[in-house]
């Protein structure tokens, strides 16, 4: 992946560790993701790993930023991080009166995200394993089939993006996993792979149905809209590009 590879030949690849933060225990197994495994119908296997229980704060951030200062905002290399990267910090390393230690931080690159969960000994999720954690609920490891959990999460994408981020901190599922779905949208380590495969419709031709919107008839569980918008949002997006409300979480194995 072109992305990985600027991260290998800038040779930012971090040996500090982070401060500790708490990682739950995810079983894998097989699971039937929006994406089939083989393009169809196919479930996919998800490994046993464990994933960061919240997401990723301003205030971890700028520790982050402190004791890496490449990627203060005003050092980072333009081709790791657009004009907004931090944007709304009040400083190249201080947070400000506008911007809550307990928020997700958001208007971070994926290098910058990735930089990160190395600095933590992990790495970013792959589309799979995020899609497996965000299924549960309080008591159940897929509750997808459940209209109102659906309404709860459709009810999210309503709120502004320009609305200010409430502090972390909602109601683990039943992993022990908080504020996945919600409030901030979340990089994964593939997000530029997330394009839908063609189906027998598509009469042989396979770059018909390829990306976002016009790929969804060929995906499974086409009424779990609230996951197709993450995909046709991450599938959007290149490496070097923050936005208002993506933030992220660290993944590492079992």
């Amino acid at each position: 992946m072109r992305a990985r590879w600027v991260l290998a030949w800038l040779g930012l690849m971090l040996a500090l560790p982070a401060a500790a933060a708490d990682y739950a225990a995810l079983p894998g197994g097989r699971f039937a993701s929006v994406l089939p495994a083989d393009g169809k119908a196919a479930a996919a296997q998800v490994a046993p790993f464990r994933l960061r229980t919240e997401p990723v704060t301003n205030a971890e951030f700028l520790a982050f930023v402190k004791a890496h200062p490449q990627w203060r905002r005003d050092r980072v290399a333009s081709i790791l991080a657009d004009r907004r990267y931090l944007s709304h910090w009040a400083g190249a390393d201080a947070l400000g009166s506008e911007v809550l230690p307990r928020q997700p931080v958001t208007r971070v690159s994926w290098f910058a995200a990735q930089a990160y969960c190395e600095s933590e000994g992990a790495r970013l999720p792959n589309w799979y394993e995020w899609e497996y954690a965000a299924a549960a609920d309080a008591t159940r490891r897929d509750a997808r089939s459940d209209p109102a959990w659906r309404e709860t999460l459709l009810a999210w994408y309503s709120r502004p993006s320009n609305a200010p981020l409430p502090a972390i901190g909602g109601a683990p599922n039943t992993y022990g996993v908080r504020d996945i779905t919600q409030p901030v949208w979340e990089w994964v380590d593939d997000f530029n792979a997330l394009l839908v495969a063609s189906d027998s419709r598509d009469q042989n031709d396979p770059d018909v149905l390829k990306f976002c919107g016009a790929g969804a008839i060929s995906l499974q569980e086409k009424e779990n809209y609230a996951v197709l918008m993450r995909i046709a949002m991450l599938s959007a997006l290149k490496a070097a590009d923050t936005t208002n409300n993506m933030g992220f979480r660290c993944a590492k194995p079992q």
